[in-house]
């Protein structure tokens, strides 16, 4: 007969605090969390000190026009007895470029990348490094200055344009935007949107291929055991691992196609109004309108200029804010 000790209970039951450890850090790692700290706090106050020298300097612009009147206003006429300038078209503009930019470099980029990430031999013919001479192409047309890509785009590409632009206007005019009344099919937002496109690309490609490349090997093997084609692995383990750094490839194309200016500059013609077409010469563009317009206006255009920068910046910053809380979400979710 087992003999049970009543006090027994009372003793399992009983909580034990937890054993606190002490961390004793030395001298080396005391400044390194320092250094890292100030840098990382830094980095905050610059965008701080950016955003409020931009407010300031475009006070005056401002005050003349009033917020909603610069944000809304389509004309940039800063001489004059009565000058009447703001964004509102080059807003819209710049939206509609990213757009078409994005929609020319997300599929072409996420496919370099996973043609190159799971696809490409690391050794073509037994002899040719094929993965590695892509890899390197991919990274040397993201370090290409934006001037060349502008001048090869309105020499080369704007011409290679003209029959796909025609093509688009003769068998899809009932789509908004792609009706034209001129027939000239050059410096368009359709030819200016492509060439941004083109600019982002590396930038995604090489986002997406790093991301791709971190895909769990287990998995990977784990699924290719259980008789899953290449696609198949690609579909259900490296999408869904990869889709929050997707996410902030894409996000970070955006901010490089919300910023170009020299580019655009040179392949668009700047004129102003809300853009109800994309195949037609004429547009703005907010990075656009500051490299056309800047050193000209005196003081206010001076003004009006840091002011449409200002409403940029913000954008961009929206832009960022959103990827980031995007790439928050899908990090939770696959935890």
């Amino acid at each position: 007969m087992t003999v049970i000790d009543a006090a027994e209970p009372e003793a399992l039951t009983t909580t034990q605090k937890p054993i606190k450890i002490a961390v004793r850090r030395s001298r080396a790692d005391n400044v390194y969390r320092r250094v890292a700290w100030v840098a990382a706090f830094s980095t905050f106050v610059i965008l701080v000190l950016i955003g409020v020298f931009l407010y300031l300097r475009a006070r005056p612009a401002f005050d003349y026009m009033g917020y909603w009147g610069f944000l809304h206003t389509q004309v940039w006429n800063v001489s004059g007895s009565h000058p009447s300038f703001g964004v509102g078209s080059a807003l819209v503009g710049t939206i509609v470029l990213a757009i078409i930019s994005l929609i020319i470099a997300v599929p072409v980029s996420i496919a370099c990348a996973l043609f190159i990430n799971e696809y490409a031999p690391s050794k073509l013919f037994g002899f040719f490094p094929l993965k590695g001479l892509l890899t390197s192409m991919v990274d040397l047309m993201a370090a290409i200055p934006s001037v060349i890509y502008g001048l090869w785009g309105f020499f080369v590409l704007q011409t290679s344009m003209k029959g796909l632009s025609r093509w688009l206007s003769d068998h899809l005019s009932f789509i908004p935007g792609f009706k034209v009344t001129t027939p000239t099919y050059t410096s368009s937002f359709f030819i200016a949107g492509t060439l941004v496109g083109i600019m982002i690309m590396p930038i995604i490609t090489a986002l997406c291929r790093e991301v791709f490349s971190l895909t769990p090997l287990g998995e990977r093997e784990g699924a290719l055991a259980m008789g899953a084609s290449r696609a198949r692995v690609v579909k259900d383990v490296v999408f869904p691992f990869s889709k929050g750094g997707m996410v902030g490839a894409i996000m970070l194309g955006l901010g490089r196609a919300l910023g170009e200016a020299i580019a655009v500059s040179i392949i668009i013609s700047l004129t102003f109004g809300y853009p109800n077409h994309v195949l037609q010469p004429g547009g703005s563009s907010i990075p656009a309108l500051i490299a056309t317009k800047f050193g000209s206006g005196g003081a206010l255009g001076a003004a009006g200029l840091l002011a449409a920068g200002l409403v940029l910046f913000f954008l961009t910053l929206i832009v960022n804010l959103i990827a980031a809380n995007i790439v928050s979400r899908q990090e939770k979710k696959r935890q």
